[in-house]
């Protein structure tokens, strides 16, 4: 399909080196450019791209690279859709793909996609998701897509009788064309990446791609307690099944005591390790899922009661004292540290802060009134000791998290919570806010092994 074509990659990471090799291995005459320099890029991906006959142009996006002579522009999911080269494309006509369209493409018939997006929820809803599938399946199950293993990298594995599930973002979506999932799942709306798409109904729109391409005998799988996903996904053309966390529904449902499909238990909620309304819906959307492989309620209910959660997001790390230590780094924004502190109905000490963008802490006050204590870290720091006092909170301000974590230990007392929910990105600090987290687990770590000495 790409043989003898030109294309453009616009941005390295990793989708953009997969791309690269299976391109330039598929017989297509392949330019790179990325505006790092060769110097801040990976030495073995570059050496192995250039023996495999691929073009580099780094350190800068020439005005006139990209020309008429080109079939494709392949364009990394983090490049703005405004881009120079985006836009020339567009005025000439070139068709902008992405890593997971050019995977897409060259995949074998028969083969079955389980597709998750939604605002929240999109990594857990797969990692479960691809739990029970394997349990079922065995090696006939990939994971893969925006939850960090691109899609081209499984391409040589994959036959006609493999299942796909994939996590796919919204910065994926935009430039999917012929990408039609078997089943898709939406786990929610919210407001997000207003940055990149310029307003919320745009990123709507973008997300309801999904199941652009869809047919009647495929399945949508939906939030029922999400208006913002039925209102936008109205129209969509696969047959629709609902999930909901408060109410009993012909669907996937939750009763607070346990967790039914289709009026038939699947399991106790008392089973349920990830804490969480939000993770109660995560589960119900992927129960929805694999039922649709008529997966048993046995293998579903012995993966979820034992899944701890996606590493980073409200991951229960340890307890000490009868204090428990959870992880939630990635939450870097208002809504995510708002579904984690509504998770918890015992007294709590949240450590909040990082890079400064302006976040409306003020946002945070009506889940709040389980929070004892308020630790500040990072740059902004000084504006959440403001927001502690406005609301009468004890807070504390650090520099950096050690300092902060170690206060954390003295104020907490038995049946408590210590909560890392930045509502803040982490690059005042940190490469990545996974590192931020690897840091918390480490003094949580540390801090039981004293006991145990």
């Amino acid at each position: 399909m790409f043989e003898n074509k030109k294309i453009l990659i616009l941005g390295l990471a990793r989708s953009g080196y997969q791309a690269a090799l299976t391109l330039s291995k598929r017989g297509a005459k392949v330019i790179l450019n990325d505006s790092k320099k060769e110097e801040e890029l990976d030495a073995h991906e570059i050496e192995e791209l250039r023996s495999l006959g691929v073009e580099l142009i780094l350190g800068n996006h020439p005005d006139n690279l990209l020309d008429n002579s080109f079939d494709y522009l392949v364009k990394n999911p983090g490049v703005p859709i405004n881009h120079k080269y985006v836009l020339k494309a567009k005025e000439l006509k070139i068709e902008v793909l992405n890593e997971v369209e050019v995977a897409y493409r060259l995949l074998p018939k028969g083969i079955k996609i389980i597709a998750i997006t939604g605002t929240n929820g999109k990594t857990t809803t797969t990692t479960l998701t691809y739990e029970i599938m394997k349990k079922a399946f065995g090696n006939k199950v990939f994971l893969v897509g925006n939850i960090g293993y691109p899609l081209c990298s499984i391409l040589q594995d994959v036959k006609e009788d493999s299942i796909l599930v994939m996590e796919v973002s919204c910065q994926q979506l935009e430039n999917l064309s012929t990408f039609k999932p078997d089943v898709g799942v939406m786990t929610n709306l919210s407001p997000a990446h207003i940055d990149f798409f310029g307003n919320y109904e745009n990123y709507k729109n973008v997300k309801k791609k999904l199941f652009a391409n869809m047919t009647a005998k495929d399945v949508a799988i939906l939030n029922l307690e999400n208006e913002d996903v039925i209102n936008t996904c109205r129209d969509i053309t696969p047959s629709v099944k609902y999930f909901s966390s408060n109410k009993e529904i012909n669907g996937c449902y939750c009763d607070n005591k346990a967790l039914y499909y289709y009026g038939e238990k699947v399991i106790d909620v008392k089973d349920i390790l990830i804490v969480g309304k939000h993770n109660i819906e995560n589960i119900l959307a992927t129960i929805m899922a694999v039922k649709e492989f008529n997966v048993s309620n046995e293998i579903i209910k012995e993966v979820i009661s034992n899944f701890k959660g996606v590493e980073h997001r409200l991951e229960f790390v340890g307890e000490k004292n009868n204090v428990r230590y959870y992880n939630d780094t990635e939450a870097t924004n208002i809504k995510c540290t708002q579904i984690a502190l509504s998770s918890f109905d015992k007294p709590t000490i949240i450590i909040l802060g990082g890079l400064e963008r302006g976040q409306v802490f003020e946002e945070l006050i009506p889940y709040m009134n389980n929070v004892k204590a308020i630790v500040a870290i990072g740059q902004c720091r000084k504006r959440i000791v403001d927001f502690g006092e406005k609301i009468n909170i004890p807070t504390y301000s650090f520099e950096f998290l050690q300092e902060g974590f170690k206060k954390c230990v003295d104020l907490a007392q038995p049946g408590d919570i210590v909560l890392l929910s930045p509502a803040s990105a982490s690059w005042d600090q940190y490469k990545e806010c996974e590192v931020r987290g690897a840091e918390f687990k480490d003094y949580v770590k540390k801090l039981i092994e004293e006991e145990r000495k």
